[in-house]
């Protein structure tokens, strides 16, 4: 099963930062200009939510949940087949699973995730 691969998640206080970072696996990166990518997360005993999403190849339209607007920024670098989400000024309610998020444009049944990385914010 084709899965992306994320990191950087940890334990952060409020007010700080992290980069999450989510690289496509080599059964996909001949293709990776042809998804969409997003970051979802979900919070304990929360569903499931969009975070950002990265819609086209370069200089696409970037799109964000209202609670994280202004704080975090998705970015994709082509080349490295990887796709960004900083995170500054964190909040406890910023805790949860981030998850990866690749979407094939023409098809949307070439739908793939990562395993996920825990963000925690608290003091």
């Amino acid at each position: 099963q084709v899965q992306l691969v994320e990191s950087g998640g940890g334990l952060v206080q409020p007010g700080g930062s992290l980069r999450l970072s989510c690289k496509a696996p080599r059964s996909i990166t001949s293709v990776f200009n042809a998804h969409d990518m997003a970051w979802y997360r979900q919070a304990p005993g929360k569903q499931r939510e969009l975070v950002a999403r990265y819609l086209g190849i370069t200089q696409g339209t970037t799109d964000y949940a209202d609670s994280v607007k202004g704080r975090f920024t998705i970015s994709r670098d082509n080349a490295r087949k990887t796709v960004y989400l900083q995170m500054n000024n964190l909040r406890p309610e910023d805790t949860g699973v981030y998850y990866c998020n690749a979407i094939n444009r023409a098809n949307s049944a070439l739908n793939y995730w990562g395993q996920g990385t825990q963000v925690t914010v608290s003091a």
